[in-house]
């Protein structure tokens, strides 16, 4: 059957032709020649000229999402095989070794597989389909993924899928979970930064875990030794346990999700930290005012909450709301303490972050003296022009009483 051909309207696809990967509804001037949803079609612009070739959902706002961009490309098996062994490739060379034990090793539209999430904790694959397009071709990408790890001495126990995100509703998709091929124990021991954690890849959120703030969770280690530090929004308890690994005197770690903090309270007697770094279940939002009523005070205090906004129309009321977290927990850092802060939302972008993070520090009364910008872990790389890529912000800051 020959391919359907995506004809944009004049002055349209301007995120394409900028390296991006999404072409959405109202970009296209017309659909010529039949297709299915999820088949690969090829796109011209309003002149005709070819731009490459990509799968088409007629039932999503991102009607096509870009596979590849030489006009003379087929999208087969091998091209599919070439993709993944890049995958792989360019996380053997940015991580170091130990950290292949638990890293994304397919990020999307990033890794140029639009719509696809695997990440590996050990010796598991966790997959996460988003799009229709990617979705036929992925048990060839794991057995392909499978493949290229084995030659480096990576084996894989099992595969464990988790498309059970409400996006792909949008994709006309129903959520999904359960095992690719045979049923093996879901509950998997990693390490990462020296830490060891139980991650539940059936129930934990998103995969499992967050492997984003991996290099960041190591880079509060080194502020937290013989310290006092409360951890916000702790899930897991990942970045307490990391101030517990470094010497910390003394954590806190808080979230609203009794799960979380059971989770997190059984990692800490796994790593042998229970004595020194604790959990409890408090609504962040109204326990930090307590705290400070009571006259706490810590040496370093950590804000990892959930994105405030998963749309462009709700970044106001998100600004607001990283302005009141950012505000109160200030509030509770010593003169020359510090504060590490975070959004993961895209739509909360770098120069917006800032912005309020100055508003909460004016309104605290206090003095920041930057320590270090940082993004995500470099196994989730931002491909430029694709915005949606580009989604966590991590800031260390001196926290300085106005004197």
């Amino acid at each position: 059957m020959s391919e359907a051909i995506v004809t944009l309207k004049k002055g349209e696809g301007r995120t394409i032709k900028a390296g991006g990967a999404w072409i959405f509804d109202n970009e296209i001037d017309s659909v010529m020649g039949s297709f299915e949803n999820g088949d690969i079609v090829v796109v011209h612009d309003f002149d005709g000229y070819m731009m490459g070739r990509g799968f088409i959902n007629t039932n999503s706002k991102i009607r096509v999402r870009m596979m590849t961009r030489k006009k003379d490309q087929i999208i087969d098996d091998d091209f599919i095989k070439m993709r993944v062994q890049n995958a792989w490739n360019y996380r053997k060379n940015v991580l170091l070794e130990k950290d292949l034990n638990c890293c994304r090793v397919i990020f999307g539209e990033a890794d140029f597989l639009p719509g696809l999430v695997i990440d590996k904790y050990d010796d598991v694959l966790v997959v996460e389909s988003l799009a229709l397009g990617i979705d036929k071709f992925k048990l060839k990408i794991v057995d392909y993924l499978k493949e290229a790890m084995a030659v480096d001495g990576f084996s894989v126990r099992g595969v464990y899928e988790r498309s059970d995100a409400a996006v792909r509703k949008k994709e006309g998709l129903a959520p999904y979970k359960g095992f690719i091929g045979d049923e093996f124990d879901t509950n998997v021991e990693i390490v990462e930064n020296g830490v060891h954690y139980m991650v539940d890849v059936v129930n934990g959120q998103k995969t499992g875990f967050f492997l984003d703030q991996k290099y960041n969770r190591l880079a509060i280690q080194r502020l937290c030794k013989g310290k006092k530090v409360l951890d916000c929004f702790t899930h897991m308890g990942t970045f307490a346990l990391n101030a517990g690994i470094a010497g910390a005197a003394d954590v806190t770690g808080l979230d609203i999700s009794e799960f979380a903090v059971s989770q997190a309270t059984a990692n800490a007697k796994l790593n042998g930290l229970d004595s020194t770094v604790k959990f409890r279940q408090a609504n962040v939002l109204d326990e930090l005012p307590k705290l400070a009523e009571a006259g706490e005070k810590y040496d370093v205090v950590i804000l990892d909450p959930p994105a405030f906004t998963k749309s462009r129309e709700a970044t106001k009321n998100a600004m607001k709301g990283y302005r009141e977290i950012n505000m109160k927990g200030l509030k509770l850092v010593k003169d020359g303490g510090y504060l590490a802060t975070c959004s993961c939302s895209h739509f909360m972008t770098q120069e917006l972050f800032v912005k309020v993070i100055g508003q909460a520090a004016q309104a605290a009364h206090k003095r920041l003296r930057q320590v270090e910008f940082r993004t995500q872990a470099p196994d989730h790389p931002i491909l430029w022009a694709a915005d949606e890529s580009y989604y966590l912000k991590f800031l260390v800051f001196q926290v300085v009483d106005e004197k």
